[in-house]
């Protein structure tokens, strides 16, 4: 096996060790992350394609889902290859300036998907409880709007915790105990007090994700509201079929993160290589079921999809 150690003196390079404690089984590990990876890259990169090739398919509903499947194929593949470098070939080094880019990349589209999964509940609301006027209220170009404004609210809560952490001093251990350039782990490197950017670690979870789950049980809510009006046992199964993909998405997505986000802050008691693969497993295990969950819960997309493969 191939080995690229650096030295903790290059003040241009941290050190990511990968899974303290279980160097051992760094290449055994790297079998499932590498699996996982290729699974959730080919899921989403066929949502990608499906869709834009099939005109009958740009729908709102449809723009939402390329959003999430971009969002996902950005975040494993913003962890997942220097992971397995680290697994494979022992090459631990990474530049300052690519540990901070890695960083901003991480959050900012965990912010976006997050925004993305909101627009997602809003889109049911209209179409069970506004179904008349869906066409009006959401097109595509509004759609694509939202998208950007959840990628600009992104950049403004994500940017300012990394200028204050590039403008602070860091000791001269450089090691980070993890596979990839994670905030507070970076932050622990300071020759200062870290106490704001724990804060705003907290902050982001509770106001960003707290915010956007309040939204989304709201329009849910009301969703079950006018569902309740209506005597039709058709319209009920119709109602929890267009909303079923994304509520298992909701509970693949932030269930992991949440407690992944609070582990870091008060699990004090939980071994370190526990924290670090829980960790991971948010940036894999959602990038590979929820393509999985909307084939196979959005008839459109799915009968798209068969087509093709029985094309190859």
């Amino acid at each position: 096996m191939a080995s690229f150690n650096l030295t903790t003196s290059d003040p241009s390079t941290f050190i990511l060790m990968g899974i303290p404690g279980l160097e051992a089984a760094h290449v055994l590990i790297a079998i499932p992350f590498s699996v996982f990876y290729i699974i959730g890259l080919l899921g989403n990169l066929t949502v990608l394609f499906v869709v834009g090739k099939e005109q009958t398919l740009h729908k709102p509903m449809f723009l939402l889902l390329c959003m999430l499947a971009f969002i996902e194929i950005a975040t494993s593949t913003t962890i997942v290859p220097k992971a397995l470098f680290i697994f494979w070939f022992n090459w631990k080094g990474i530049t300052v300036g690519g540990c901070f880019t890695q960083m901003f990349f991480l959050h900012a589209v965990g912010v976006m998907h997050s925004a993305v999964l909101v627009t997602m509940a809003f889109d049911h609301y209209v179409a069970i409880c506004n179904p008349l006027r869906y066409d009006t209220i959401l097109t595509n170009a509004r759609i694509a709007k939202l998208g950007l404004v959840g990628m600009i609210r992104a950049v403004l809560f994500v940017l300012p915790p990394l200028l204050l952490l590039s403008r602070q001093p860091f000791c001269a251990n450089r090691i980070i105990p993890h596979t990839y350039c994670e905030h507070l782990a970076v932050a622990k490197m300071l020759c200062a007090d870290i106490t704001i950017h724990m804060t705003y670690n907290l902050v982001i979870v509770f106001v960003v994700i707290g915010s956007d789950l309040t939204l989304i049980a709201l329009s849910y809510g009301l969703i079950v509201r006018a569902v309740l009006r209506i005597s039709s046992k058709k319209a009920h199964q119709k109602a929890l079929n267009t909303c079923t993909a994304h509520i298992c998405v909701i509970l693949t997505s932030y269930s992991p993160s949440v407690f992944s986000s609070l582990t870091q802050q008060f699990g004090q008691g939980i071994a370190p290589h526990v924290d670090i693969i829980l960790a991971n497993i948010n940036f894999l295990i959602p990038p590979m079921l929820n393509p999985v969950i909307y084939g196979v819960k959005t008839k459109e997309l799915c009968d798209k999809v068969v087509k093709y493969i029985c094309r190859i």
